[in-house]
């Protein structure tokens, strides 16, 4: 596929969409309310608003590799800020997926040049839980692990930001879940932790520690 496929696509695309709603991009360009955010990973296999089924306009998204939530990464916590305190979202979603390269090759202590540095945030998540992962037999279990793992503490990460923090002080209504999609059968998995509030946040966390969907 060469580069000018992309703008015949483009147009196809529109005139499919004409074709089912001529009004949908006057629609679509005068307002942006979306209820959800969506931090993902920045696999190209893995698109945000198909895999649930929301069109255009209802899904803000953020994606970096591996889904990290970093307290330094403003662009990360820009996005965090604009989707809770100006577009008012009501749940922000975390989403890794099985099958994550950037999950392996923290795990594999691989040597990619820059992004060897992102990768350590990860890195930091399975010294955390080294013991789990050290009684997994099997380095694709421990793969698959690894991502639910890393799911749940940037779910973590979210919750203890200022963004959210703040927004739970004021009364706000936010939830913050964890997910994980497999890219083998296109099936989101709940790692069960949801959090509306810092009450919530202990046994919440230790709740989706314990619980396995592979």
């Amino acid at each position: 596929m060469n580069i000018s496929e992309l703008f015949n696509n483009n147009r196809n695309w529109v005139d499919a969409m004409i074709a089912k709603d001529d009004q949908f991009f006057e629609r679509l360009s005068n307002q942006q309310n979306p209820e959800f955010l969506w931090i993902g990973c920045s696999d190209s296999r893995v698109p945000a608003n198909e895999i649930v089924g929301l069109a255009p306009g209802e899904l803000f998204v953020h994606r970096n590799v591996a889904n990290v939530v970093v307290h330094t990464d403003l662009n990360c916590l820009s996005v965090l800020q604009y989707a809770v305190e100006v577009l008012k979202v009501k749940h922000v979603i975390v989403v890794g997926h099985y099958g994550c390269g950037g999950i392996r090759a923290a795990l594999e202590d691989a040597k990619l040049g820059l992004i060897d540095n992102w990768l350590r945030h990860v890195q930091d998540c399975a010294k955390k839980h080294r013991s789990e992962l050290e009684s997994i037999a099997g380095a694709e279990a421990r793969h698959d692990r690894m991502c639910e793992l890393n799911v749940i503490e940037q779910v973590m990460n979210v919750c203890e930001t200022t963004v959210v923090q703040d927004a739970w002080s004021r009364g706000q209504e936010v939830a913050v879940h964890g997910w994980v999609y497999r890219l083998r059968d296109g099936i989101i998995r709940d790692m069960g932790f949801t959090a509306c509030s810092n009450s919530e946040l202990p046994s919440s966390y230790a709740a989706a520690l314990t619980r396995k969907t592979v």
